[in-house]
């Protein structure tokens, strides 16, 4: 990923790690220049060794650069890319400066938009305010309906926080058929709290809790792999390297930190930043740091520990270096692993995933039925081990009592 316009950004979303950062450049004005613009584009180019490459445009907001940056940059990777090669183009926004302008660009250059979007109205003004505390809401709206428009790809980033973390089929729902997206991402924010003695579990109150989170993906899937698999698409966050505006590289961008530099691509070449020792110890010890519980953990082939920047927990034995949100990873990749299974089985017959939408509701008729036939006091259908009257059937009588499917 590279940052044009570094940290600066034209909002001041509460939860922003990336604000924080330009102290590192006090003198800075954060644009930029068009000879290191040059010099990455040939630079990243000559690195590739791939028939595709992609330019990912951070900030920020990379979108304060203006049009001309972006057509010189354009240019230039016309200049220096060899026959042969694709290059594509992705640019992660708020969403509050795209306008019609903006969007014919974007559509003629065929760039993939990512669009900050935490939900409906109340939950993403929540967080996400500009620089005088007003709600944005409606200026992301009005950009998301300018990409709608002009027709430019684009996929939704919203974060999961304590505003949004209890409403989970609201958030999804409205992403879905109010925003249109078919491409979504679910970002948590941990934010290690200051102030609060120095305890490892600390965190700020915008913070999603563990078990939240876990609850918050599992409701979504819940209802994504019953309708929506195959239509809707909802992905994990990939760690990338990050180019800072001028030239600094460090390992990620949640590590945006003097011991995390990498060096300066205007110094050595970006090739040798990314294939240099620190870099490889930086990738090795997000697996060989993980303690113990982790490498015995059933679900470690799903979460790889999470972010390593959030592994600031301590385990039972009192080991060092467990995911704050754990609890939540462990509970919904738990929870997954039947559907998912069902879901490779129909890729393996060679038919296609949708499938296991039906399987579901055969599964879940099935189960009904069970749950109605079953006695108070005799155990649980569902395998649990407990009484039925302890197990679902609580659970149905709860949701009996809500006006709600008394079967479930």
């Amino acid at each position: 990923m590279v940052k044009p316009a570094g940290g600066e950004c034209n909002l001041s979303c509460a939860y922003c790690y990336y604000l924080a950062k330009t102290h590192l450049y006090p003198h800075s004005r954060f644009r930029m220049d068009e000879a290191l613009l040059e010099d990455f584009t040939r630079q990243y180019i000559a690195a590739q060794r791939v028939p595709e490459v992609t330019f990912a445009w951070q900030g920020g907001e990379p979108l304060l650069m203006g049009l001309p940056f972006y057509e010189r940059a354009l240019a230039l990777q016309r200049r220096y890319r060899p026959a042969g090669m694709r290059i594509a183009n992705a640019l992660q926004t708020n969403g509050t400066l795209l306008d019609a302008a903006w969007c014919r660009f974007l559509r003629q250059h065929d760039f993939l938009i990512g669009l900050s979007l935490d939900g409906p109205r109340e939950l993403h003004d929540a967080y996400r305010r500009d620089r005088a505390g007003r709600p944005t809401f409606e200026r992301v709206m009005a950009g998301l309906a300018a990409l709608h428009e002009h027709g430019v790809a684009f996929n939704i980033l919203a974060t999961v926080h304590a505003a949004n973390a209890e409403h989970p089929l609201e958030v999804y729902r409205f992403l879905r058929d109010e925003a249109g997206a078919r491409f979504i991402q679910f970002i948590p924010i941990v934010e290690r709290s200051t102030g609060n003695g120095g305890t490892d579990a600390a965190v700020s109150s915008r913070s999603v809790r563990p078990a939240q989170y876990g609850r918050f993906l599992t409701a979504i899937f819940d209802e994504w792999v019953r309708r929506d698999v195959g239509e809707v698409f909802v992905q994990t966050f990939d760690m990338a390297l990050v180019l800072e505006h001028n030239g600094d590289l460090y390992a990620c961008d949640h590590f945006v930190e003097p011991r995390y530099r990498l060096g300066n691509i205007a110094q050595t070449p970006l090739v040798e930043l990314v294939g240099s020792a620190q870099q490889r110890a930086f990738g090795e010890a997000k697996r060989a740091a993980l303690p113990q519980q982790c490498r015995s953990c059933a679900v470690l082939f799903a979460c790889h520990g999470g972010c390593p920047k959030d592994r600031f927990l301590r385990t039972a034995d009192g080991e060092a270096g467990l995911q704050y949100l754990c609890e939540g990873y462990r509970a919904f990749f738990t929870h997954v692993d039947h559907p998912m299974r069902l879901m490779a089985a129909e890729l393996r017959q060679g038919r296609h995933a949708r499938n296991v939408i039906l399987r579901l509701a055969e599964e879940d008729a099935e189960r009904s039925q069970r749950w109605a036939r079953a006695e108070r006091n005799a155990p649980c259908p569902c395998g649990s081990g407990r009484k039925f009257k302890h197990c679902h059937g609580r659970i149905g009588r709860m949701r009996g009592a809500e006006g709600t499917d008394a079967a479930i």
